[in-house]
């Protein structure tokens, strides 16, 4: 039969995706969080239409639509008053939308159903701003035929929103949807110069309301209280956890995970990243890898955050770092030493800059430049027989070609004494809802169905829309969205930094569990004769395992979340400041091994070893510092997984 709805949009768009794995059944065990893991079937062709049908506008008096639903895409053609032979806005890549819900007219004489898609396209000045469109489904002479066809256009789309399969014989029913994902989100109200919280619940909050997602909010009240919280919690309640922050929140979480008795079980949990941070360099390489052009602030947590809404869980390499006193931490990000720790510790006293903060600190860097004598050793990965690329002029692991990535887009505490999930607060309205909107919309449990501005839902001389749950929620699932016990209003920044003073001991705790380091002897032990070893005078060593240093600082062009490999880069002595400044700057491209520089050295490896001979100098991993002396890390890979975007589909955008 046909449906008809309406069209109120505000921008243009373009398409992106990828992963393994998706917004599932909401995975009660390793097992089944496995399943659901699990590479979906092989998906039809972005063409296949899977729906089409006529709808109408709202208001009423709007013109008419044909809509083709397609695996990639919603295509949009005007019927009436006069086909569009270029239609405006007649696609909307399913990259950009968040989720969608059902609506009905608040008229009792109104049969018709109504269908609602929440997108995020990009301006003409490349940022992206919220839109709605609204669909009219009356092709039916009765409410509850309208109501079937845009429930069966909502949870076609919601399924592949999610990652789901559809049905080949054409039945879409709301047995298809799983329960609404239990997201935990943790969020740094001091992050990202204090805009962190109002980031949160002006744009993240929203937007995964209106993807249906289920979460509960804790803001963190102080150093390492994520990680005591993961430590604590009861991960079956859960389907991924999700830090509104840097990078700094996420290494507490996975650490915490990590510290477990059970870590084997807790480290799969999926984790995710919404940058709000400073630096924000997973968030950079997850928004690389779901195929947006790169972005940084608001836009870089758009992206992402349009990323988590559509699910999709990917294996994520640890790095085991075992440290001069024999404690141990894991990392996701990097081992620093030289120039690049010098900038990230010294750069703190401007946090209130934001990112500026590292730019400052370059500079600042470069005008004092040291060098550090230290050894490096390393166990290399299977390295091609062929000779190193001329180009680059540096040795290339066999792994690393096998995994050449496609060309890069132009470039005062309270303690917690309850679970998080008995915490019955639900989030105020009003922080949701549009000012000046009439009356407060209900939360919907189905579809994004959450708060909605009541301004895209009324019109001159129409009856206003309310949303219409038609999927009732499975049973226990939990409500929309739920707040820790924390202020309601926005957090209360201290005068000083923004942020508690930290202490050396309270940077990075270690960990008492996790795998054992199989590759590496005792610290201090003679390494085997197949490591690689190399005594120099450095300017910086930095050990990565994703390919983003920053967000927009692409220093490891090749690197994968799950290829591994740990990355090593180092700069000998001799480098002018002038050509070190030129290296960073074509960082922000991937291309700073293409300069021929001599002094740039890399090698992929699986372990390493690093003694600084040098008596003073900065060690940071994750951006953490971490005590001064000989360390040594061995690579786990795929001991975690991130939640980086959805399965099977790769972004991408003109």
């Amino acid at each position: 039969m046909n449906g008809h709805l309406e069209a109120e949009e505000q921008q243009d768009q373009r398409p992106d995706q990828e992963l393994t794995g998706s917004w599932g059944h909401g995975p009660r065990s390793t097992l089944v969080r496995a399943k659901a893991m699990a590479p979906p079937p092989p998906p039809l062709a972005a063409s296949t239409p899977l729906l089409h049908g006529e709808f109408g506008s709202y208001p009423a008096r709007g013109p008419r639509y044909a809509l083709t639903l397609t695996s990639q895409a919603l295509h949009i053609q005007r019927l009436r008053p006069k086909p569009e032979a270029r239609p405006r806005g007649g696609l909307v890549p399913l990259a950009e939308v968040s989720g969608c819900c059902t609506l009905r007219s608040r008229s009792p004489s109104d049969s018709a159903a109504y269908f609602c898609i929440y997108t995020y396209p990009r301006g003409r000045l490349g940022g992206r701003r919220r839109a709605t469109r609204t669909f009219r489904a009356d092709g039916a002479a009765t409410y509850e035929e309208n109501r079937a066809e845009a429930q069966r256009w909502a949870i076609a789309l919601t399924c592949l929103l999610r990652g789901l399969p559809l049905p080949g014989d054409g039945e879409i029913t709301p047995d298809l949807l799983p329960r609404p994902p239990r997201l935990l989100l943790l969020v740094n109200p001091f992050g990202g110069r204090g805009l962190a919280w109002q980031w949160c619940k002006n744009y993240v909050l929203p937007m995964i309301s209106e993807a249906g997602l289920s979460f509960n909010l804790i803001q963190t009240e102080r150093q390492n209280h994520a990680r005591e919280l993961v430590q604590g919690l009861c991960l079956s309640e859960w389907d991924g956890i999700v830090t509104v922050s840097g990078d700094g929140l996420l290494y507490e979480v996975l650490n915490g995970l990590l510290d477990r008795s059970d870590w084997e079980e807790a480290v799969k949990m999926p984790v995710g990243i919404l940058p709000c941070g400073s630096g924000n360099a997973l968030a950079g390489a997850v928004n690389q890898h779901g195929g947006f052009e790169p972005a940084l602030g608001l836009d870089l947590l758009l992206n992402c955050s349009l990323l988590l809404c559509r699910g999709g869980g990917h294996p994520l390499d640890l790095l085991s770092v075992t440290l001069a006193s024999g404690s141990r931490c894991f990392s996701f990000l990097s081992v620093a030493w030289g120039f690049v720790s010098d900038v990230d510790i010294q750069s703190e006293r401007f946090r209130a800059l934001g990112s500026v903060r590292f730019t400052l600190g370059t500079m600042l860097g470069l005008a004092t430049l040291h060098t550090y004598r230290g050894r490096l050793s390393y166990l290399p990965a299977i390295v091609e027989p062929s000779s190193p690329n001329p180009a680059h002029g540096l040795p290339r692991a066999k792994s690393e070609l096998t995994l050449t990535p496609d060309p890069a887009p132009p470039m005062a505490h309270s303690p917690l004494h309850r679970s998080v999930s008995d915490l019955p607060l639900p989030l105020p309205q009003p922080d949701l809802a549009s000012p000046g909107s009439p009356e407060p919309l209900p939360i919907l449990s189905l579809n994004g169905g959450g708060p909605e501005l009541a301004g895209d839902w009324g019109g001159s001389g129409d009856a206003p829309l309310s949303p219409d749950p038609l999927l009732s929620s499975p049973p226990g699932s939990p409500k929309a969205v739920l707040l820790s016990p924390v202020t309601k209003g926005p957090p209360v920044i201290p005068p000083s930094s923004g942020l508690p003073p930290p202490t050396p001991d309270a940077r990075v705790s270690a960990s008492t569990c996790g795998p054992p380091d199989h590759l590496l002897p005792p610290l201090g032990s003679p390494l085997p004769p197949d490591w690689v070893t190399l005594e120099e005078d450095f300017v910086l060593m930095l050990a990565i395992s994703p390919s983003h240093l920053g967000a927009d600082m692409v220093a490891a062009p090749h690197a994968r979340f799950d290829d591994g490999l740990v990355h090593l880069c180092w700069v000998r002595s001799g480098i002018s400041r002038t050509a070190l400044l030129r290296l960073f700057l074509a960082m922000e491209r991937g291309s700073h091994f293409s300069l021929g520089c001599p002094q740039l050295g890399y090698a992929a490896a699986r372990a390493f070893r690093l003694e600084p001979l040098t008596p003073r100098g900065v060690l940071t991993v994750d951006g953490e510092q971490v005590e001064y002396g000989p360390l040594q890390a061995q690579m786990h890979p795929g001991l975690g997984t991130l939640l980086t975007g959805p399965p099977g589909c790769r972004g991408r955008e003109p």
